[in-house]
């Protein structure tokens, strides 16, 4: 059914006003599809398993991780900070450290969370097809990621440490966690 803004309520769930292109720290959560979950497969974790407490990639979620870190390459003017590729989720912090000086000594302009995370998305989702059809990854229906991801800007250094051990720990509390399925 094609999109209809009479039946179709889409609202954003973005701080309205806010510059997400603006310096500071975004603890950032992207889900896997749920309707991307192949009807044959009980469960569909397609980054790897929790064994032991302790998160064990495979090789989908090794490629999640290995994209994660060369977005310091594709966007310079960011550092990350603690992250965790989960079975079926992606954890991470990422500090925006300013724009760039140009020749011209103008600040250039910094792309926004939103643009760091539809490439991290559309890259990792390229790399995963590609991975389906060459390496024998667990195969998925429509997309891999939802639609949205989900961001909190980190306003101070309690919220900091309390958002990194959450990462941190979320192996070890997978079966709380609310992107679990069984």
């Amino acid at each position: 059914m094609p999109f209809n803004h009479n039946i179709h309520h889409r609202r954003s769930i973005r701080l309205k006003g806010y510059d997400y292109s603006q310096a500071g720290l975004y603890f950032i959560t992207i889900c896997c599809n749920r309707k991307g979950n192949p009807l044959w497969l009980p469960l569909w974790l397609p980054f790897g398993k929790i064994e032991n407490k302790e998160m064990i990639l495979n090789d989908a979620g090794k490629m999640i991780e290995t994209e994660w870190v060369a977005l310091i390459t594709r966007f310079q003017n960011i550092e990350l900070h603690e992250y965790i590729v989960m079975p079926n989720h992606f954890h991470g912090i990422l500090q925006i450290v300013g724009g760039t000086v140009g020749a011209t000594t103008r600040v250039a302009p910094t792309k926004t969370i939103g643009d760091m995370m539809d490439a991290f998305k559309s890259i990792t989702t390229v790399e995963y097809i590609r991975g389906v059809k060459t390496l024998g990854w667990q195969p998925f229906n429509g997309k891999i990621w939802q639609r949205n991801y989900y961001e909190n800007i980190i306003r101070d250094e309690q919220a900091y440490q309390n958002i990194s051990n959450y990462i941190l720990n979320n192996p070890a509390k997978w079966n709380e966690d609310k992107f679990f399925t069984s």
